[in-house]
């Protein structure tokens, strides 16, 4: 054989590139260290158009700010070199842990290596952050050997404490917080993994090493003058708000005519209402989802109308019953959901309230007392109310969005909250009305799909079925994600994915068929294989089908420039 070829077929390379829907792709590797290398090597130089990297256990996937950027990453992948070492940037962790975890014994006999010689083992290497996911400051860490590889529990724990150092695979993490898991528990630590008020969140990010020290109880993060402090790694490019400078005094809160001051008065939240800008992307090397606005296009004409940037902060409130007192007189605009909306003027003792009824899509004062009530929408899901200047709250990783899935962004509103304006807006001016699309109803709603990157885990009858019946949106839905009821997808593939980066607009199906079709607030990571990915500009509509309604999906018929090639699809009978 022909040396060169020899050679060339030796240099690591990307196996397969497979597309995400059409504004991603997911490259497939032959293992962990392969992985870690593109994930540095993007990160260190990024291909044009490329928004966010997102590395997993055999893959990593690119987001782009376009079909075409994504495309010509897809392209790009394959003829990546992959052979350089990878850096360690970010100097050394050490974290300090007790080796007392529930399930020490058990991996002690699964290793043949007794408790000490499982104490000596982790401790006794360095492991390396490979890859985010599961929850922000969750690292999956690598060690330099196997000699600690085992399953996870059969069954999964419904609490594992904060700061549980737990082993799975041959990966060991430790939990930043609170939250169910599988991983098998052989010590704690009371080092913060993820912490909001540090520059760098993460203790530690993916290139970053970590050494594990025994101690017997009072445990804490070992600072150590001779180590590098721990921070991001320095490939990785901090996102644009972030890089922003500084002004150079912050813009003072406005202030009602009483003195106090000027913003909203949450008199009643509704069912679910919360802070949402058009979300914080860039940021899922951390295990951070984008989360935002369910409906963008709805915050953006929102905030045009009052004003605004359109990446503003406003309310996005669920199903109706969302009430607002003005604190100084303010410009409004309601959009999304169609819905009634009642201004009731403060009345003196003896006489009626004088209410009006402002349009909606139409910016309208409401004065100092006011109240502005949105009823329930006779049509859609979701309504946006903007400020003009806009809900100041104090940004998370550059955005004041709530995400609701890891718990970053402000909590959810409540009675009493008062909801500072901003002291500034784009626009001098306010806007014209604006026509709105028109929103789903109990009906059909049909949404158009390209097939997912793992399609080829389901039949034609299963890619037939998915298309040819009517899926109910579930009670159990939320911004996380839209579970549907309808009649169950069989795969042809046994066993489970190894977890892998996930977009909104992904339906997954989980073992017992039902689709869950992904929102803002999705886990970044998933193990259950994604049959169809909804087109992302059909995303807000998809938004606003309300609990109850139907949905059916169609093939979209793309242009072939609009999309990576992708599986076959089944043929109309």
């Amino acid at each position: 054989m022909d040396t060169d070829a020899v050679r060339q077929a030796a240099v690591p390379r990307v196996q397969s590139v497979r597309a995400v829907g059409t504004r991603a792709v997911l490259a497939e590797l032959g293992g962990t260290q392969d992985v870690m290398a593109l994930q540095a090597l993007l990160l260190e130089q990024p291909l044009p158009g490329q928004l966010d990297v997102l590395a997993a256990a055999e893959t990593v996937l690119v987001t782009a700010d376009s079909p075409a950027a994504a495309r010509r990453i897809a392209a790009q992948l394959p003829q990546l070199d992959l052979a350089a070492p990878v850096r360690h940037d970010g100097g050394l962790v050490v974290i300090d842990a007790v080796y007392d975890g529930e399930d020490l014994a058990e991996v002690a006999e699964l290793t043949g290596l007794g408790i000490e010689g499982v104490i000596a083992a982790h401790s006794g290497q360095l492991w390396t952050v490979a890859f985010a996911g599961f929850a922000p400051g969750f690292g999956y860490m690598v060690g330099e050997n196997e000699a600690l590889n085992v399953p996870r529990r059969s069954s999964p724990r419904t609490a594992v404490p904060a700061g549980s150092v737990a082993l799975a695979g041959n990966y060991s993490a430790v939990y930043p917080r609170r939250s169910p898991g599988g991983w098998q528990l052989i010590g704690h630590t009371r080092a913060r993994m993820w912490d909001l008020d540090r520059e760098q969140p993460a203790l530690a990010v993916p290139g970053q090493r970590v050494q594990f020290r025994p101690v017997r109880e009072s445990v804490s993060l070992a600072p150590d003058p001779a180590l590098a402090p721990a921070r991001a790694p320095q490939s990785d490019p901090a996102p644009a708000s972030q890089s922003d400078p500084a002004p150079a005094s912050p813009p003072q809160p406005a202030l009602s005519a009483s003195g106090g001051t000027s913003g909203l008065r949450i008199v009643s939240p509704g069912l679910q209402s919360l802070i949402q800008d058009l979300g914080r992307p860039g940021h899922s090397g951390l295990g951070v989802s984008a989360a935002g606005a369910l409906d963008r296009a709805s915050l953006r004409r929102a905030n045009r109308l009052v004003g605004n940037a359109p990446s503003a902060a406003a309310i996005e409130t669920v199903a109706g019953g969302l009430t607002v007192r003005a604190a100084g007189d303010q410009v409004l605009a309601v959009a999304g959901a169609p819905s009634e909306l009642t201004v009731t003027a403060p009345a003196g003792p003896d006489a009626e309230p004088v209410r009006r009824h402002p349009a909606m899509a139409t910016p309208f004062a409401l004065l100092d007392g006011e109240t502005l009530s949105v009823g329930a929408p006779k049509s859609g899901f979701r309504s946006y109310l903007a400020v003009r200047g806009g809900v100041d709250t104090a940004p998370v990783l550059g955005s004041r969005s709530t995400d609701t899935m890891s718990g970053i962004g402000p909590a959810p509103l409540a009675a009493g909250q008062l909801l500072t304006a901003g002291g500034g807006a784009e626009s001098g001016v306010v806007g014209d009305p604006e026509l709105q699309p028109e929103f789903p109803g109990t009906g059909v709603t049909v949404l158009d799909v390209v097939p997912g990157p793992r399609a080829d885990w389901f039949d034609p009858a299963a890619l037939e079925s998915l298309t040819s019946q009517e899926w109910q949106v579930k009670p159990q839905s939320n911004r996380v994600g839209m579970r549907l009821d309808g009649t169950a997808l069989q795969r042809t593939r046994e066993g489970e994915l190894a977890s892998e980066g996930t977009v909104a607009g992904a339906l997954q199906i989980p073992p017992e068929g039902l689709p869950v079709l992904f929102l803002a607030d999705h886990p970044i990571t998933g193990g259950y294989p994604v049959i169809a990915v909804v087109v992302d500009v059909q995303l807000d509509r998809a938004a606003q089908i309300p609990i109850g309604g139907r949905i059916r999906f169609r093939w979209a018929d793309h242009a072939p420039s609009d999309q990576i090639p992708p599986p076959p699809r089944p043929k109309k009978k």
